[in-house]
């Protein structure tokens, strides 16, 4: 291992450094600027990761692009055989990342694992990737005229990434594009392929703006979405930006009480709510409310909260201290705004760490600063509603567009729902409606900035580019040199 270019931080506080990898090596930061990494369950900070200058992030696209010369001559042969190749060393790895996304994020260690085979799953999409990159031929498309595409990568590309799911996003957007750094070495990798930098605003700037850099994926809150796909399509970039959710789950008056209560319960709070297809929005329509709401409450609390490495833990803490405070300040703010409190998280929540219990909000209506934000935190909202139609416009009005969700035993209104209903991705009788790998993941409204979906054949696409060959060859019968064929006279 390469050793670092300044005194690690353990030796000066205790904890660990974080630095970023360029072509093929540890590098540590020059900037003197870091960012605290906690243990959530405990509040003790157990790392620090190094914040990039403009320079360190030029360091890094220039050894992507000289890489870049030999990768893009690397038959598809031989990168099927690498992707196959990491795809083992991640699986035989899980475990042992989900640990360290445990300990980093707070997330219970059955959801960290269910990040990683999640991200697995578009590695292996990726293994196919002669069969992804096929392209199309026409022959004879006029006299003597034949016509194919071909689509080609775009060079170097940057992907901008949240905490709240540290591996699999980056696998939606390396896999596709060409997890740890090491790993990928390991599998034979070329060095300078991939590159990780870790940085604030200054980095996120510098990859913004960056000439060399061809395209950028980013997934985060809606403002900065915003700002990424602003700034980087200004500068010529491809850009697919995903931003923030408010996901609604719609219930019929005919739908299984217990299987919606307990979808509801799954969707709000594992993960600690920290995920943006969460559902942090109930629409109850008509006589269906209360015995909803009463088997949601019931279920409540029978969700273990607690050290996310304990194995009978459903839940773990939040992020940071002051996530945490600002996801309480929706529970006691709710009074004011007309909600009501039917189940109070904020109480007999464990004193150490960044902890929150589920939070249950009834009578939630547009207007109220619980129903119009991205919690993105254990906090799960009610609306009552009389009819289909007005839930219907509940999702379709609101700004967010990523994902939706309907229970019903109907299958003619589930079907007019999937056609009416404005959102990039849509359950019937499934609260959390990610794709499968082999399909795309993306919202629509202020959910995504682009018009690429990340991950599956939408970014296949947006990771290469087309172009298309028309070619005429003169008949070899009526060449001047004897090539053997008949002469035609």
């Amino acid at each position: 291992m390469t050793e670092l270019a300044a005194p690690p931080v353990e030796e000066r506080t205790g904890v660990k450094r974080i630095s970023h990898w360029i072509g093929g090596r540890l590098v540590a930061g020059e900037s003197g600027r870091s960012g605290p990494v906690y243990n959530p369950a405990t509040g003790r900070q157990t790392g620090d990761v190094d914040f990039a200058t403009a320079e360190e992030v030029d360091k890094a696209v220039q050894a992507a692009k000289t890489a870049f010369a030999t990768w893009r001559q690397m038959s598809l042969a031989k990168r099927a055989e690498l992707f196959f190749a990491i795809r083992e060393l991640v699986h035989e790895r899980r475990e042992e990342a989900a640990k360290l996304l445990t300990q980093e994020h707070g997330k219970v260690l059955s959801d960290a694992i269910g990040e990683v085979t999640r991200g697995l799953e578009v590695i292996e999409f990726c293994c196919g990737l002669p069969t992804l990159l096929k392209s199309e031929y026409s022959e004879q498309a006029s006299t003597g005229v034949d016509v194919y595409s071909i689509r080609q990568p775009l060079g170097v590309v940057a992907g901008i990434t949240p905490f709240n799911f540290p591996a699999m996003v980056p696998m939606w957007m390396w896999a596709p594009a060409l997890a740890t750094a090491e790993l990928l070495k390991e599998a034979g990798v070329p060095d300078g392929v991939f590159n990780v930098v870790m940085g604030d605003k200054v980095a996120v700037d510098a990859v913004l703006e960056h000439p060399d850099i061809q395209a950028v994926s980013f997934v985060g809150s809606t403002p900065i979405a915003n700002y990424v796909y602003e700034t980087a399509t200004s500068k010529g970039k491809r850009c697919q930006a995903l931003g923030g959710a408010k996901n609604h789950m719609i219930v019929l008056p005919d739908a299984d009480i217990d299987m919606a209560a307990d979808a509801a319960v799954s969707a709000a709070y594992g993960s600690a709510g920290e995920r943006c297809m969460a559902v942090s929005q109930v629409v109850a329509v008509g006589d269906v409310a209360q015995p909803l709401i009463d088997a949601i409450k019931q279920r409540i609390p029978n969700v273990k909260v607690g050290d996310g490495m304990d194995p009978s833990s459903e839940m773990g803490p939040l992020v940071t201290r002051e996530h945490r405070d600002r996801v309480a300040s929706y529970v006691e703010n709710a009074p004011g705004e007309g909600a009501t409190v039917l189940v109070d998280g904020r109480e007999d929540a464990p004193e150490n760490g960044f902890f929150l219990k589920p939070s249950l909000l009834d009578n939630v209506r547009p207007g109220m600063k619980s129903y119009e934000d991205e919690i993105f935190g254990p906090v799960l909202g009610v609306a009552r509603v009389d009819t289909y139609e007005e839930a219907v416009g509940l999702v379709n009005d609101n700004p967010y567009g990523n994902g939706t969700a309907i229970f019903t035993r109907d299958g003619g209104a589930a079907r007019r729902f999937q056609f009416e209903v404005q959102a990039g991705m849509v359950g019937i009788n499934v609260p959390i409606p990610v794709p499968v790998a082999y399909y795309s993941f993306g919202g629509w409204k202020a959910s995504l900035f682009g018009d690429r979906h990340i991950y599956g054949p939408e970014g296949i696409d947006f990771y290469t580019r087309g172009k298309v060959v028309t070619s005429r060859w003169p008949d070899p019968a009526t060449s001047k040199v004897d090539l053997g064929f008949p002469q035609t006279r």
